[in-house]
């Protein structure tokens, strides 16, 4: 029961975790005809609130460390473990590598900017922050995916072993 749980929690974390990732790529179209002070007035106050202290910020690491607890406790079952494992190496590259690769630095940027003085390099760090959150995305949802197809062969090999039984 308690590994049932777990893998709830953690296919959950990783479907609000996507979530969030997919509103980025929703926007982009818009947000990419946005000028640069509307961009980074949204950058400074919408999007505060996905990273830490607040929620959105601590989604992302509990998501990790839940697979990664995941795949420890489902180590005997070699199909969920290579699941499990292949979820956890894209949430990995997701965070810390692109999100501090091509998405950390437009942040710092953005946040450090005092309108009505622009980067000069600010549609640049706007197309790395949205490719960065993209990336993000398919990483996450990838993940996702990898996640739910384990529980559906744990659910098939429960399934199996009644019906043989």
């Amino acid at each position: 029961m308690t590994l049932s749980l777990l893998r709830f929690t953690t296919i959950l974390l990783a479907a609000l975790l996507s979530g969030l990732a997919f509103a980025h790529v929703l926007e982009q179209p818009a947000k990419m005809q946005y000028d640069a002070a509307l961009y980074i007035t949204l950058q400074r106050s919408l999007y505060v609130q996905w990273g830490p202290p607040h929620l959105g910020g601590f989604l992302e690491p509990l998501t990790i460390a839940t697979t990664g607890l995941l795949a420890f406790f489902i180590r005997s079952n070699k199909h969920d473990l290579w699941l499990s494992v292949g979820a956890l190496s894209l949430l990995l590259l997701a965070f810390p590598v692109v999100f501090f690769w091509l998405v950390a630095p437009a942040n710092a940027v953005f946040l450090a900017a005092m309108l009505p003085n622009i980067p000069l390099d600010w549609s640049d760090l706007r197309s790395n922050w949205e490719t960065g959150q993209a990336i993000r995305f398919a990483l996450q949802f990838a993940a996702l995916a990898l996640l739910v197809l384990s529980l559906l062969l744990a659910a098939n090999d429960t399934s199996d072993r009644i019906r043989q039984a």
